[in-house]
């Protein structure tokens, strides 16, 4: 069965259970053996998600069951969950995958900070000194909250990391007018490019307000490195397929592969606004749109807040009727992750897991559990639907969807 549109929205880091090779994964000094984002979730909160457990979540091949998810037998379309061969567990490596990349040199990440030769290349670009001590990984509010003041009175950098890949410089914009920030991040991201850096993004972290109510505001900026290889959306678009990409999506890329960029969404349900939009624009009648929900990971994820994420999961099920309803006859959509991020684990990194797979078309009538895949067998299946040349990763699962 083809299709004209296919719609790939990705909860990010709403892993689904330990991956087989977990155990050469670690959050400080424990293995990711024993993660599992959303069977935890569901066991230690409880979800109601009457719309996922009707497209067959429940019937996602686990172990043991979801804890409180309905096992329909009946579910509307196709189901599985699939496994990452890359040497990495972040945004970019699992998107990159999923759309046919195998990554086998990982990017760098900095638990410890940056090396100081590189802090100093960003002093003596900059003219501005560097605040040592925020050198570490670093929520992005708490970074503003004991820095902010000081940066503020002296016009230092904030720098700091997460437990992703990335470099991020904040500075309130009173202070380094946007057009200065992003100088000095593009200068950054030219000197992180290769090794010994290779960091996978640098950022602008622009704030605004008074101590004790510092903000960040919409300028931020992400410079990403481009996909080391040619993805199944450099196919889409050689092969005359409108790519759209929603969130994220288009820093994730550096913009490679995509041709309608619908800009970046200030929280999970913007983004689905900004995809049933998209899904209803009027020339947008064929192509392939790829969505990023990145509040799943950035504030309840790394934030190890249990409730939030259950509560982010729920109102991201209440939407899937209205993304249904806005399909095509001949849509397909299809609900996936890019890795785990479980907030019942020690540290605040992601977590090596599964991802589920979701696939729902209204000119489908049959419905069951597709095998275990990995993550690129989503870009082979969307490959084959638009006819367009795959990558040497994955196989497509297009002949089993009726």
């Amino acid at each position: 069965m083809k299709f004209k549109r296919v719609h790939l929205i990705v909860m990010d880091s709403l892993g689904i259970g330990a991956a087989p090779d977990s155990d050469r994964f670690f959050n400080l000094d424990q293995n990711d053996t024993k993660s599992d984002t959303f069977g935890h979730i569901a066991a230690i909160h409880g979800l109601n998600v009457p719309n996922m457990e009707k497209l067959g979540l429940g019937k996602i091949p686990r172990e043991t069951p979801l804890v409180g998810i309905q096992q329909i037998e009946d579910h509307d379309g196709y189901v599985t969950k699939l496994q990452e061969v890359s040497k990495g567990k972040d945004t970019m490596t699992g998107h990159w995958e999923i759309m046919g990349l195998n990554i086998q040199t990982p990017f760098r990440v900095f638990p410890d900070g940056f090396p100081e030769d590189l802090l100093t290349k960003i002093e003596e670009f900059s003219g501005r000194k560097i605040i040592r001590e925020a050198n570490l990984p670093y929520s992005g509010t708490k970074v503003i909250e004991d820095f902010g003041s000081r940066q503020l009175e002296s016009g230092d950098l904030i720098v700091y990391t997460s437990a992703d890949p990335v470099l991020q410089i904040a500075a309130h914009e009173d202070v380094i007018p946007l057009e200065e920030l992003y100088k000095i991040c593009e200068y950054t991201r030219s000197i992180t490019l290769d090794d010994p850096y290779m960091i996978g993004r640098i950022i602008a972290r622009p704030f605004v307000g008074e101590p004790g109510k510092f903000v960040r505001t919409a300028g931020r900026h992400d410079y990403a490195l481009s996909p080391f290889g040619k993805t199944v959306m450099d196919s889409l678009l050689e092969g005359g397929v409108d790519v759209y990409s929603v969130g994220k999506i288009h820093d994730i890329f550096n913009g490679q592969g995509i041709n309608h960029d619908q800009g970046h969404t200030a929280s999970n349900m913007a983004g689905v606004d900004r995809l049933l939009e998209t899904m209803k624009e009027e020339s947008f009648s064929e192509g392939f749109s790829f969505t990023n929900l990145v509040d799943f990971d950035a504030l309840f994820g790394h934030r190890r807040d249990i409730s939030g994420y259950a509560k982010a999961i729920e109102e991201f099920d209440q939407r899937i009727p209205e993304l249904i309803e806005a399909m095509g006859e001949e849509d397909l959509i299809m609900i996936t992750a890019d890795h785990g991020n479980d907030p019942s684990y020690v540290g605040t990194d992601h977590t090596r897991e599964y991802i589920p797979l979701m696939i729902y078309s209204k000119a489908m009538s049959g419905h069951g559990e597709l095998p275990v895949g990995h993550f690129s067998d989503i870009s082979a299946t969307i490959a084959e639907n638009f006819e367009v040349p795959a990558t040497e990763n994955g196989r497509s699962f297009l002949n089993k969807l009726n």
